[in-house]
């Protein structure tokens, strides 16, 4: 199956909207949802069963030519075999949508080729698994890519196959005035149920590129370094090349603040009727206390990511339209949170509580939107390490220093600052089409080294004479996790 062009002059765009279904409705994305997951499992469970029973004929010396067919693990031959062996399985299948078999089958099938490229050594990042079966406690979701999906002309309901008109949390305006101009088309649609029960609608679209809001003026420092920490008072500092700091958001500590009441009803849920009996190990029927305990639980996780996401949406929509270039770090944010026991649970709880990854993957759909340009630095580039005078490195920093102090010619700046001011002189040319060779665009990182060096130090051009370069039009921008437009 060909791959989906995005056509010149479009890119890709989503659109997340809280739902307000029926107690009818309610049922259908329950049995959906569910039935992805039968038929993710049910298919996984005929994968593993051809394997084991080739290695088992192989282990008797069966020829090759007479062992038993291969499956094939593509979403189209998955799809077949799904198809000759419903009516057997699952008599049922006519009550829920073809979507719902599809989404199941489209992950096992993703996951698949992705086991198999990383055995291959074919798949960058982290080794991965191979995939397994979907317990009923899985996150429920399913994707509708075929059939009647459209926003309704009272901008309070989306239409979705077999489930019909679900109104909507919010207003779907700003959607429907791009649909009715001809500037939007709607791809797909994916629902989702959060851990606090409720069910959300991600419109993935395309959209016709727009020219830059008229209320979006242009700083008058076009170049910016962004550095990204975990302190309360500067989850991002930025800095123009010259050193001068432009804006320090505070960190949302919302996570931290929930930390004493979710303990408390953790424990709570310890000492209640739980689907599990640690006394005789066996599963048990969980209390009705049990299960609001974990509503609530569920309710606190959302409403924390829920505040985090809006301070990294307002401060990476600002950056992305008032500056034409905007540099951050590569960072490796699962690794900075290794296994360290008691010693690294704090350090770990904020790293996830400032969502570094998030800031950067925000940053590089909302530059596309606005026509400014993403550079990524190096992995390895030493920005918090490196003197923004004389460029000397020290090696010795740790990060319980606040202040950097250069040994070599004793300037003292911010840490955080210091390394804003690294980053941006990434973004300033050093030749005529040449951007600074520690940073290297959106695929920065891969394939670095530690010994990479620094920009050259000193006062930087504040006017820009080439494009350095960005990211492709290749995934779908999202402003919130599913996809809400900022």
């Amino acid at each position: 199956m060909a791959k989906f062009e995005i056509p010149e002059g479009w890119t890709a765009q989503a659109y997340r909207y809280a739902l307000d279904p029926t107690p009818t409705q309610l049922r259908a994305l329950a049995s959906h949802a569910g039935a992805a997951r039968f038929a993710h499992n049910h298919m996984l469970a005929l994968v593993k069963a051809v394997m084991d029973q080739r290695v088992a004929e192989r282990s008797y010396g069966v020829p090759e030519d007479r062992l038993t067919s291969v499956l094939g693990w593509s979403l189209p031959a998955l799809r077949k075999v799904w198809n000759q062996r419903k009516p057997s399985c699952a008599p049922w299948w006519a009550e829920n949508s073809k979507e719902a078999y599809n989404t199941g089958l489209d992950g096992l099938a993703h996951g698949l080729d992705a086991w198999s490229k990383s055995r291959k050594g074919e798949r960058a990042g982290r080794a991965a698994g191979f995939p397994r079966f979907k317990t009923a406690r899985a996150p429920r979701s399913v994707r509708f890519t075929t059939g009647v999906i459209r926003c309704e002309a009272d901008r309070r309901h989306i239409t979705l196959p077999r489930l019909g008109a679900v109104r909507s949390h919010e207003s779907t305006r700003k959607l429907a005035r791009r649909i009715e101009a001809g500037t939007a088309r709607i791809l797909s649609a994916t629902v989702r149920q959060d851990s606090a029960g409720r069910w959300y609608c991600a419109l993935q679209v395309i959209v016709a590129v727009k020219a830059r809001p008229a209320h979006a003026r242009r700083s008058i420092h076009p170049i910016v370094g962004v550095d990204v920490g975990v302190k309360a008072d500067s989850l991002l500092v930025v800095a123009t090349p010259g050193g001068t700091e432009i804006d320090r958001v505070a960190a949302p500590k919302s996570l931290t603040a929930a930390q004493g009441r979710l303990r408390a009803l953790q424990r709570r849920a310890a000492r209640q009727h739980g689907p599990y009996d640690p006394a005789t190990k066996t599963k048990q029927v969980p209390s009705k206390r049990w299960r609001r305990t974990q509503a609530r639980i569920g309710r606190t996780h959302v409403h924390a990511a829920a505040v985090r996401r809006d301070v990294l949406h307002k401060a990476t929509t600002a950056l992305a339209q008032q500056h034409q270039v905007v540099v951050v770090e590569t960072l490796n944010a699962a690794g900075m949170r290794a296994k360290g026991g008691a010693r690294k649970r704090g350090l770990n709880r904020a790293l996830a509580d400032a969502a570094l990854a998030e800031i950067r993957r925000m940053l590089g759909y909302k530059t596309r939107w606005y026509g400014s340009h993403l550079v990524e630095a190096d992995r390895f580039y030493p920005s918090s390490k490196t003197c923004t005078a004389c460029g000397r490195r020290k090696s010795n920093l740790t990060l319980a220093d606040r202040v950097f102090e250069c040994d070599d010619c004793g300037m003292r700046i911010d840490r955080d600052l210091g390394a804003a001011t690294n980053l941006a002189r990434l973004g300033v040319p050093t030749h005529q089409g040449e951007q600074s060779p520690a940073g290297s665009g959106p695929v920065a990182g891969r394939g670095a080294t530690r010994e990479t060096e620094p920009a050259p130090a000193g006062d930087a051009a504040g006017d820009e004479t080439s494009t350095p370069h960005h990211h492709p039009v290749d995934q779908t921008g999202t402003a919130s996790p599913q996809g809400e437009a900022a």
